[in-house]
């Protein structure tokens, strides 16, 4: 693909990852709860999450959810089910007693657990499967090695998406050093629990736009 081709797709790119989604939620409710110590878990799962999203839409699953409507309802609800799932687990999640002190104790959350939850939060998106079928195309040439291309345009994105996520991860992680009462992080986990349980029902209720 041309230069010129390819800055065009980092512009776009790094415009459409820096609009929060449920995937980023998940990475600052992470970091919020967690400290920095989960970025590196929440950004690795949405860089694998992506990277599926981004491969089975460029080998044709995105193409085949837009003309079944019965694939993409169940791959709709099951995501959205997921992130109901999380929102009520953030909700209820232990804050611990009295203000926190500046070596954070919060109840630990294993890495692999929260990779598999940015994972699975990323992946069982069908929106980004079927963005990834009609947003790539239009910075495919037609008139080189389709691999190649696909493996340029993956590269690109999963290294832009990785930075927009520990960017927000680390953000996330400075605003929690100001943030030492109990009653505020409570506020916070039941607010980005109930953020991420109204993002699963509009997942789940999505209707698909007819052509």
């Amino acid at each position: 693909m041309s230069f010129e081709l390819w800055i065009a797709f980092v512009a776009a790119s790094a415009v459409l990852v820096a609009i929060p989604g449920p995937t980023i939620l998940l990475v600052v409710s992470y970091a919020l709860g967690h400290g920095r110590r989960t970025a590196a878990a929440t950004v690795t799962g949405v860089v694998l999450g992506d990277f599926v999203a981004m491969t089975a839409s460029m080998l044709g699953v995105g193409a085949l959810l837009m003309a079944s409507a019965d694939a993409y309802a169940i791959l709709r609800i099951i995501g959205g089910a997921y992130l109901v799932y999380l929102g009520i687990r953030l909700w209820r999640a232990p804050v611990g007693d009295g203000p926190l002190a500046d070596n954070d104790n919060l109840p630990e959350e294993k890495p692999l657990r929260i990779l598999g939850h940015a994972f699975v939060v990323t992946a069982l998106n069908p929106k980004s499967l079927i963005f990834f079928v009609a947003f790539l195309p239009q910075f495919i040439d037609p008139a080189r090695p389709f691999p190649l291309q696909m493996a340029i345009l993956e590269v690109t994105f999963l290294t832009i998406a990785a930075a927009n996520a520990l960017a927000y991860a680390l953000i996330a992680e400075k605003a929690r050093a100001y943030i030492r009462r109990k009653a505020v992080r409570k506020a916070i986990n039941r607010t980005g629990g109930t953020l991420l349980i109204a993002a699963g029902a509009v997942t789940a209720g999505y209707r698909r736009i007819a052509a």
